[in-house]
């Protein structure tokens, strides 16, 4: 067994994984109708096959209309897309790796949601995909409502599969990060408010009803996202002070892992200090979290996020995880790329990498 940390099993109360690897969600738009089939399951299983430790799924709809971008992403409701999703989970687990969908709701994505699934109505606090731009009227308290249940079914749901976790994406603009943004949450009601404590109220009843439909010992894991802008030069919370307000609502919530999503996992996150976003989120949670951009893969600045790209050196991310800045660590490209990343780095083979090409998201194989 390699020495490397990314190797140390994770041993936490409601979630043991064989090592610290976590397959990144990336979307796919091959299950049409929103039913994964045999493709699905043979996509995620080739990564359990290449020792991955904990494979998230691409996001996955709940039972609201406009919570997919595209009509061939698949559901995590309805007996054809669950019995596909048994397929998958079965066939990960035999693997020896763990399994968690993702759940996803694009908010205010017009470009994709309204060409893709016209008679959706697009669900969103404000109207708003991005300040001073309108398409659609504020979500009623029903359909917030409604939602929220939505969610908590979906967890439900995850549960009588068997899946070993859950993942809300609460990220990168869609419907929870646009709650949380004061830029796209400009609700007068108890839905907003002026810190990020009120505005993490949606964020926080979603956790609390997949909780309560769940039971209390199904993991929930939740990813965040600071940047609001390409350059990183808005951010979600501009100091640790406006952070702890987020992070301490969604932990009282149940949330029981961080998935801390960013362009580059070692990025300084605040001034005067070295931690990363997922550093700093543990430090002030005390929970664990998942670190996660560009591990694994030689990324240049500025560089388009599907340019050809060399294997990069694991070295700082195994030196942050030793340290215990962060407890586990997302790949995306590098294993979408290489099924077996995890695997030839276990055993050292790191001069067989595969780098990322664009033609891998094409494939998606």
């Amino acid at each position: 067994m390699s020495a490397s940390p990314l190797f140390r099993p994770f041993d936490h109360p409601k979630l043991k994984l064989r090592n610290r690897i976590v397959m990144a969600p990336m979307t796919r738009k091959r299950s049409p109708g929103g039913v994964p089939g045999a493709d699905v399951a043979a996509y995620y299983r080739r990564r359990g096959e290449g020792g991955v430790g904990l494979i998230l799924s691409e996001g996955a709809g709940i039972r609201r209309n406009g919570s997919r971008s595209d009509p061939a992403v698949p559901n995590l409701f309805g007996d054809d897309a669950l019995a596909g999703w048994q397929a998958v989970v079965d066939g990960v687990k035999a693997t020896g790796a763990k399994f968690a969908p993702q759940l996803w709701h694009v908010g205010a994505r017009p470009d994709e949601a309204t060409k893709a699934l016209p008679e959706a109505p697009i669900d969103s606090p404000s109207g708003l995909p991005w300040p001073g731009k309108t398409v659609a009227e504020p979500m009623s308290d029903e359909a917030i409502a409604d939602t929220i249940a939505a969610y908590a079914e979906a967890a439900a749901n995850a549960a009588k599969l068997g899946c070993d976790a859950v993942e809300i994406h609460g990220a990168h603009g869609y419907l929870i990060d646009q709650f949380l943004w004061d830029g796209t949450n400009l609700r007068s009601d108890g839905w907003n408010g002026p810190t990020l404590k009120e505005r993490a109220r949606f964020a926080a009843e979603v956790v609390r009803a997949m909780r309560q439909a769940a039971g209390p010992d199904f993991p929930i894991l939740i990813r965040i996202s600071q940047d609001k802008s390409p350059d990183g030069s808005v951010r979600l919370a501009n100091d640790p002070g406006e952070l702890a307000l987020l992070v301490e609502v969604l932990a009282e919530a149940g949330v029981d892992i961080f998935h801390c999503s960013g362009a580059r996992f070692s990025r300084r996150e605040f001034a005067g200090s070295d931690l990363s976003f997922a550093g700093w989120v543990k430090k002030i949670s005390g929970l664990p979290t998942i670190a996660v951009g560009t591990v694994g893969l030689d990324v240049p600045p500025a560089t388009p996020l599907f340019a050809t790209i060399a294997p990069g050196p694991i070295d700082e991310v195994e030196r942050r995880l030793d340290a215990g800045e962060f407890d586990l660590v997302a790949v995306g490209r590098a294993l979408l790329a290489d099924p077996d990343w995890a695997e030839k780095v276990r055993a050292g083979r790191t001069d067989e990498l595969i780098g990322f090409e664009a033609r891998y998201v094409a494939e998606l194989h």
